[in-house]
């Protein structure tokens, strides 16, 4: 059971910078008994992480702002403000943000992944794209490089 309510003004949400995107955690394990996690990510032009899977764990995306490309195993899918996508677990996915970068929500079940991030935030800038740190952290992190 979540003890308290939680309200996250995001213009007060610690800015974890990532390279050419950064993160805002909106809720983490901590407030959600591990239930979940959600994060807002925003970020410049290209490819936002390396391909991966998540063993245990699902990830879903909400698209706020901007058009990115989202490889979902073979497949790629265009998406806008308003498209959400769910990955299920073990499947391969990898992202690319448009001319013009943009923004989304990303939900994670259960929770646990977020720590990566802020991990990845005290790593050189660009660690995120880092097929070599992102295996590294495979170690202690459902995500995998694929």
């Amino acid at each position: 059971m979540i003890a308290r309510a939680r309200v996250i003004d995001r213009s007060v949400a610690e800015a974890h910078p990532l390279g050419i995107v950064s993160v805002r955690l909106l809720a983490e394990s901590e407030q959600t008994n591990g239930t979940f996690a959600l994060g807002e990510f925003s970020g410049a032009e290209g490819p936002w992480t390396v391909p991966h899977v998540h063993e245990r764990s699902e990830e879903s995306f909400y698209v706020l702002d901007g058009a990115f490309t989202f490889t979902l195993g073979e497949e790629e899918l265009d998406a806008g403000p308003g498209t959400f996508i769910l990955v299920p677990r073990g499947m391969r996915h990898v992202m690319r943000a448009g001319a013009d970068g943009g923004r989304f929500l990303t939900l994670w079940t259960p929770a646990g992944l977020e720590s990566m991030f802020v991990e990845l935030s005290k790593l050189p800038a660009d660690s995120l794209r880092d097929p070599a740190t992102r295996k590294a952290m495979s170690t202690r992190f459902d995500s995998v490089p694929a």
